[in-house]
């Protein structure tokens, strides 16, 4: 069963698309505040729910990278038959998603925000294939939240499902692959105080997209905590998506 508060949204609008795409063990829910954004400058917004979340983190024990795609290729089929023109916005592991499948999608431009480029060295990380059966959840750290209220109201699964770390390192192995192939304008946003996600993943993934790709933007936050949708910077976000998207469109 679905959460409440978990649950997928779709905002009609004009012929520009949005399609939002939530993190590891998140939900909807850290979306919902910019596609309502987004829905007020007039565009069409939807915001998937990933395979395996919002529900109880046993879901995500069965759950495979690529069930996490085929819950973005189904948001990528709705939202086609609706509007002309596509935009995939995606948060940490979202972002992530967002990446892999502009390098395949015929969409006009990605926004990743917060997203990983590899998940950070850990000399355990070998043995997860036998790990996940003795340790099936790990504790998700120190919060970096620095919008308290904002932390309260979110959702989330409190620990991460460890046969759910193997499969994300799975999914970045196929960003990183795919990077070069984005030819599509991209928005990177990072925020240096991100404790989850270090800020450095951004310089790596901007890296690594093509050189002649002439609308490839990155762009610092000072305030917020890995979830940016949520946090301090959230309205500085919301304006920079909202921009981004808008120029875009007028570049066509």
């Amino acid at each position: 069963m679905i959460v409440k508060k978990a649950q997928p949204f779709y905002f009609p609008g004009n012929s520009t698309g949005c399609l939002l795409i939530h993190g590891f063990t998140g939900a909807p829910t850290e979306m919902r505040p910019l596609g309502e954004y987004l829905a007020e400058k007039g565009f069409t917004v939807m915001g998937v729910r990933l395979t395996g979340h919002g529900t109880k983190i046993a879901d995500m024990q069965r759950t495979h990278w690529q069930d996490w795609s085929a819950s973005v290729l189904d948001g990528w089929h709705l939202i086609n038959s609706i509007a002309e023109d596509i935009f995939l916005i995606g948060l940490s592991m979202g972002g992530a998603l967002a990446l892999y499948h502009a390098s395949f999608l015929p969409v006009k431009g990605v926004v990743s925000l917060s997203a990983p480029y590899n998940i950070k060295h850990d000399p355990r990380f070998r043995l997860l294939p036998i790990l996940v059966n003795l340790f099936p959840y790990a504790s998700k750290g120190k919060s970096d939240w620095q919008k308290i209220d904002a932390a309260e109201e979110h959702f989330s699964y409190e620990k991460y499902p460890t046969r759910g770390v193997l499969e994300l390192t799975k999914l970045l192995k196929e960003m990183r692959d795919s990077l070069p192939k984005i030819s599509v304008p991209t928005l990177l946003m990072h925020s240096k105080l991100d404790l989850g996600i270090p800020p450095e993943n951004m310089d790596r993934i901007f890296q690594d997209l093509p050189a002649d790709n002439p609308n490839k933007n990155k762009v610092w936050l000072e305030h917020s905590g890995h979830v940016v949708t949520r946090d301090l910077d959230k309205l500085f976000v919301f304006k920079s998506v909202a921009a981004f998207i808008q120029e875009v469109s007028e570049l066509n």
